[in-house]
C-alpha cells in the first residue's frame, strides 16, 4: 500500500540536483534516490559540457555569417540571428548546471536566480523564434505577393523586440522563485513557490512549458508546413521543390523527436502524487526517464545551426569562404572559390523565376 509522499525538492528542467528522498506519511519510510543522483552526476556533466561547446561554436558561426556575409538583409536573417542568440543564452548556463549535477550549488543566490532566468529565456526564445521562422516561410511561399510587402527588415526587428519582451515575461517565474539555500547538508538552487499555493504554481509552470513549448508550436508548425507543402507541390520547378520539402520534414521530425518526450515526461511530474505514480519505484523510474529525455532535448540547440543555417547551400558556401580565409594563401586550393563573390546563381541566366520560386530559393 502506497502512502502520500512529499518531495523535499521540486524538480525543474535546470534543477540538476534531483530529489534524493521521499517521505511516506503512512509508512514513514524514505524512498532512497541516491542511485539516481549518482547517475546524474556521472552523465550530465560531460553531456552539458559537449552541448555547451558545440552550441556556442555552431551558433557563433551562424551569427558571424549572418552579420559578416549576409549582412542581415532580410526578415529571415533577423529571425535566424535571434534564434542563434537564444541558443547561445540557453547553453551559457550549462557549465554551472554541469558542476551542480556533480556537486552542491556554490555560486550564491544571485547567480541561482540569474542563471535560472537566462536558461528559461534561452529555452522559450529558441522555441518562439522557431515559430517566427515557420510563419516567415509560410508567408514567403504560400502568400508570396503579400509577403513582398510584409516581410521587411523593419518588421522583422519590431517583431523580434516584441518576442523578446514576451520571452522575458514568461521566464519571470525562473527569476522570482529560484533561490539558493541549504537543504540538509548541501546547498541547492531550486524553485521555492509560496507555501499556500505551491501545488498551483508547480502545475502552472508545467502546463506553461507544455503549452508554450510544445502544444502551440506543434499546431502552428503543422498548419504552416501543410500549407507550404501544398504550395510546393504546385510549383512548376521540380528541382526547387525537392530541397524545401526535404528541409521541412527534417525541421518537423527533429523538433518533435527532441521535445515531445521531454514535455510528456515533465507533464507526468504534475501527477506524480496520484494513482500508480504514487510509489517510490514509479518515482525513481520517472526521474530516470526525465534524465534520459533531458539529455536528448538539450542537443536540439546544437542542431538548430545545422537545420536552419548550414543546411542551406548559400550558408555552406559562406562558411567555406570563411574557413578558406583562415588558411594561409600558399595552402589554399587554387581552383576553389575564395569569397561570396564567387557564389554563382546558375539558374539566373536560364529562366526568370516566379515570385514563389524566388522566395523558396531565398530561404534555402
Amino acid at each position: 500500500m502506497s502512502g502520500y509522499f512529499k518531495m523535499n525538492q521540486t524538480c525543474e528542467p535546470n534543477d540538476s540536483l534531483m530529489t534524493t528522498e521521499y517521505i511516506y506519511d503512512e509508512l514513514n519510510t524514505p524512498c532512497d534516490k541516491d542511485d539516481v543522483r549518482r547517475l546524474r552526476a556521472q552523465l550530465l556533466p560531460p553531456i552539458y559540457s559537449l552541448v555547451f561547446i558545440f552550441g556556442v561554436v555552431g551558433n557563433a558561426l551562424v551569427i558571424l555569417i549572418l552579420i559578416k556575409y549576409k549582412q542581415l538583409r532580410s526578415m529571415t536573417d533577423i529571425y535566424l540571428l535571434n534564434l542563434a542568440i537564444s541558443d547561445v543564452l540557453f547553453v551559457l548556463s550549462l557549465p554551472f548546471w554541469a558542476y551542480y549535477a556533480a556537486n552542491e550549488w556554490v555560486f550564491g543566490n544571485v547567480m541561482c536566480k540569474l542563471l535560472s532566468g537566462v536558461f528559461y529565456i534561452g529555452y522559450y526564445g529558441g522555441i518562439f523564434f522557431i515559430i517566427l521562422l515557420t510563419v516567415d516561410r509560410y508567408l514567403a511561399i504560400v502568400h508570396a505577393i503579400f509577403a513582398m510587402k510584409a516581410r521587411t527588415l523593419t518588421f522583422g526587428v519590431l517583431t523580434s523586440v516584441v518576442l523578446w519582451a514576451v520571452t522575458i515575461l514568461v521566464s519571470l517565474p525562473g527569476f522570482i522563485f529560484h533561490k539558493a539555500q541549504k537543504e540538509g547538508f548541501h546547498y541547492t538552487c531550486s524553485p521555492h513557490y509560496p507555501a499556500n499555493a505551491e501545488k498551483s504554481w508547480k502545475l502552472f509552470v508545467i502546463l506553461k512549458m507544455n503549452i508554450l513549448g510544445l502544444g502551440i508550436p506543434m499546431g502552428i508548425m503543422i498548419f504552416c508546413y501543410t500549407e507550404i507543402l501544398k504550395t510546393l507541390f504546385r510549383c512548376r520547378n521540380e528541382k526547387k521543390k525537392h530541397k524545401p520539402v526535404r528541409l521541412i520534414f527534417i525541421i518537423l521530425i527533429v523538433f518533435f523527436l527532441f521535445w515531445t518526450p521531454y514535455n510528456v515526461v515533465y507533464l507526468l511530474f504534475a501527477f506524480n502524487d496520484k494513482g500508480p505514480l504514487n510509489t517510490c519505484e514509479s518515482s525513481k523510474r520517472l526521474d530516470l526517464a526525465l534524465l534520459l529525455v533531458e539529455m536528448i532535448s538539450l542537443c536540439h540547440c546544437c542542431l538548430n545551426p545545422l537545420i536552419y543555417a548550414f543546411a542551406g547551400e548559400k550558408f555552406r558556401k559562406y562558411l567555406y569562404s570563411f574557413f578558406q580565409k583562415l588558411i594561409p594563401s600558399q595552402y589554399r586550393c587554387a581552383y576553389c572559390p575564395t569569397g561570396p563573390a564567387d557564389i554563382s546563381e546558375r539558374h539566373s541566366s536560364v529562366y526568370t523565376p516566379s515570385t514563389t520560386d524566388h522566395d523558396i530559393s531565398a530561404i534555402i
